[in-house]
This record gives C-alpha cells, sequence and structure tokens, in this order.
C-alpha cells in the first residue's frame, strides 16, 4: 500500500496505514477473512476522528481489507470509500480459488473447505457476505476490479455494485470501475495513471472539508 499512501500524499491527503489482526505485525492468531480483522477498522477510524476531528476522512480498502471495512459497518464519519477486488461471499471467494487451482471439478470441494470454516476459526459462512452490507455505506462508493480477475470475477464485481444501489439511502453517489487486462493484482501498480487520475478524481470530489 506505499505506493498508494505516497500518491495520496501528493495529493495532500494524510494517510494511516494500518496493518490489520493476524496480519504483518498485529497480533492475532489467525486470519478471519475480515469478521474480527473489522476491528482493526473500526480502531483506525476512531484513532482518524480523534486525532483529526474536523478532517473528511475516506478509505481504500483491497480484497480482503475491502470486506472488513464493509463488515465493519462504517458510520457517517467516513466521506468516500473505495473498494478493490473485495468478494461478495465467502462461499464464492473459496469456489472461484478451489476452481482456479483445480479446474471445475475442484469446485465439488469447496462446501467441504467451508464446512471446516467455523471449526478452525469460529466464524460462520454468514458472517462473511459483504454484499449483503455494502448497500448501507452512507458515503459515496467507487467499486473497482480488474476484468481478468477469477478470485473475485467481474460478474461477482457487478453484482456487488448493484447491491450497493445506484444511489445510497441518502442518495450518496456509486461508481463501478472495470479495469481492463487487469487480474486479482494491485489495481495502482497495474495502471498507476489511470489509478491516479481515476481515484485521485473520486477523492478530491468528496473529500473537501465542509464550510463552517
Amino acid at each position: 500500500m506505499m505506493a498508494r499512501a505516497d500518491f495520496l500524499r501528493r495529493l495532500g491527503h494524510s494517510v494511516l496505514l494500518i496493518d490489520l489482526p493476524a496480519h504483518g505485525e498485529s497480533s492475532g492468531d489467525r486470519i478471519t477473512f475480515g469478521v474480527r480483522e473489522a476491528k482493526g477498522v473500526e480502531a483506525a477510524l476512531a484513532f482518524m476522528e480523534r486525532e483529526m476531528p474536523d478532517e473528511p476522512i475516506g478509505v481504500i480498502g483491497v480484497s480482503l481489507g475491502a470486506a472488513a471495512f464493509v463488515l465493519s459497518a462504517p458510520d457517517s464519519h467516513v466521506r468516500a470509500v473505495v473498494l478493490e477486488s473485495m468478494y461478495p461471499t465467502i462461499d464464492d471467494a473459496v469456489a472461484n480459488r478451489v476452481v482456479r487451482v483445480l479446474g471445475p471439478p475442484g469446485g465439488l470441494l469447496a462446501p467441504l473447505l467451508l464446512w471446516q470454516l467455523p471449526l478452525r476459526t469460529g466464524i460462520s459462512t454468514g458472517q462473511l457476505r459483504p454484499i449483503e452490507h455494502v448497500g448501507a455505506l452512507q458515503a459515496p462508493v467507487l467499486i473497482a476490479a480488474g476484468a481478468q480477475d477469477r478470485h473475485t470475477t467481474p460478474a461477482e464485481t457487478r453484482r456487488i455494485f448493484e447491491a450497493a444501489g445506484k444511489a445510497g439511502k441518502a442518495g450518496e453517489p456509486r461508481e463501478l470501475w472495470i479495469v481492463e487486462g487487469a487480474a486479482h493484482v494491485d489495481l495502482h501498480a497495474f495502471a498507476p495513471q489511470a489509478y491516479e487520475s481515476r481515484v485521485g478524481a473520486f477523492l478530491d470530489r468528496y473529500l473537501q472539508p465542509k464550510p463552517h
């Protein structure tokens, strides 16, 4: 995420980078695909609101990070959201990855892997359905993914966009960006100029300080 941080700093934004629970140097014994990681997102947002109470907050979440943000059920303090390569449900995510490795017959193994999830993590598959929460986001949302992504397919990304609604409950804008040629990769590294133009304009549009 460092390249994104550099790009955002060039635009004049302050940037907070975090390790989610059980990632990087943060404590935690296992990854939970977004559920416990959501607590890390909540802590980061609380820190930002405490340290910079008068500044508008934007969030960029990638893959599991995007899911963790959505599952954190953020409040209206967040003014702009970029969700990149987010899975719609853990069922889709597991099935796509098994099929990618083993081919179509591998899809038969997905239910067995999902059956083990509560036993290994204490998390149910019902807790890992970001698509059911994305429509509740009270901010403008840009949903982005690669056109060649086989981990979260373009069809699944469009489902997420449709679930977000053409406008949020309070009329917040929703945008969809399918990045041609990109797979489940770092979209900024894949198309830096296009990324900085699209995402930079989106954030500048919605992170202007409110007049007093």
